[in-house]
């Protein structure tokens, strides 16, 4: 019996006259583009299938324990997180106008954590930034504080930089003064966007 699985959960699922595994992926991708999903790792009996085997492993031949497993996002879970990720770039940008007082009144521990979110956020931004560009039609971030999307991160990656680099050596003054008027404003620009996908 064919297994299927999507993110973890066994569906029931039908075969028709598959034969092939290739064959299964195909219907598979078309169920998927019918249902705004695509498709962004795909396991076959334990083997993750990489472009560079693709046409090898889709040439085999179906079994009867043949297990695949998926893992999809969907359109509407992009926007899920973009809209909560907004949220939270609004939220954060507060916290690191902040950062400044807290740094000068001893609070380090509460900017230090501000500080992580910040790097947490920016990984999960620009992963879903990834994901929602295989729906170009639906999510299209073209400016972002009117630049375009790479133009913005990498006018903003030395800011983040000069602010690790003031994080390890403890510059508190520069910290602060990268967090109230270089960052803050960069977030708010990110949440802005975010709210007109």
């Amino acid at each position: 019996m064919v297994e299927i699985y999507i993110n973890g959960q066994k569906i029931d699922a039908q075969l028709e006259d598959e034969k092939t595994i290739g064959e299964v992926l195909n219907s598979f991708e078309k169920t998927c583009e019918e249902n705004a999903a695509a498709v962004i790792g795909i396991t076959v009996n334990g083997k993750q299938i990489t472009a560079e085997i693709f046409d090898e492993e889709a040439a085999k031949p179906l079994s009867k324990d043949t297990k695949f497993e998926f893992s999809v996002v969907t359109k509407d879970s992009i926007k899920e997180a973009f809209e909560n990720l907004a949220v939270l770039f609004d939220e954060l940008s507060k916290k690191m106008e902040q950062v400044p007082v807290e740094l000068q009144s001893g609070k380090n521990k509460e900017a230090s954590k501000s500080i992580q979110k910040l790097a947490d956020s920016i990984d999960q931004f620009c992963h879903i930034a990834a994901l929602a560009s295989l729906f170009p039609d639906s999510f299209n971030i073209t400016k972002l504080n009117g630049m375009d999307f790479k133009a913005f991160f990498d006018d903003f990656s030395p800011i983040l930089k000069d602010f690790e680099g003031a994080l390890e050596s403890n510059d508190t003054v520069l910290i602060g003064d990268l967090s109230e008027y270089e960052i803050c404003p960069r977030l708010m620009e990110i949440s802005k966007a975010l709210k007109q996908i």
